[in-house]
């Protein structure tokens, strides 16, 4: 039969398991997830969705081409490791909620492959919490900052 692709059959099933094993390492998200290439190696949260951290000081990000901007950042020392990571204040005035030696937590920012989103260079994370309110609670009005 000419164009006939792979094995078929009734005993053809080892052949397709391999042939199918063999050609996955051509997908990118697989072999990434496999060689754990992205994995906890690399990752400062070390695989959780959300982590606690210790405000270290306030930073302005300036944005990429073609936008210019100060992005309002925070740079956030993490409880469970150590790790200082910077991390995205999002909301119009947002960090005005935010003071230095407060306890944020953290989560991922949504970029491609986890890493940083939009015109902000090397972010690749967004407060959420503070003090244990929600950022978008304190910014809304809905919620006082508890003074710590």
């Amino acid at each position: 039969m000419p164009g006939k692709k792979g094995p078929n059959g009734l005993y053809a099933a080892r052949k397709l398991k391999e042939k199918r094993k063999k050609f996955r390492w051509y997908q990118r998200e697989y072999k990434w997830r496999v060689l754990r290439k992205f994995g906890m190696r690399l990752d400062p949260l070390e695989g959780a969705p959300m982590a606690r951290g210790i405000v270290l000081e306030k930073v302005g990000v300036e944005s990429r081409k073609p936008n210019s901007a100060l992005r309002k950042c925070v740079r956030v020392q993490l409880v469970k490791n150590g790790k200082v990571v910077t991390a995205f204040v999002p909301w119009d005035g947002g960090v005005n909620y935010i003071d230095e030696h407060d306890e944020v937590i953290i989560e991922g920012i949504g970029g491609t492959l986890g890493g940083a989103m939009g015109d902000i260079p090397g972010v690749k994370y967004k407060v959420v919490m503070v003090n244990g309110v929600s950022l978008k609670a304190l910014w809304l009005g809905k919620k006082q900052k508890p003074v710590r």
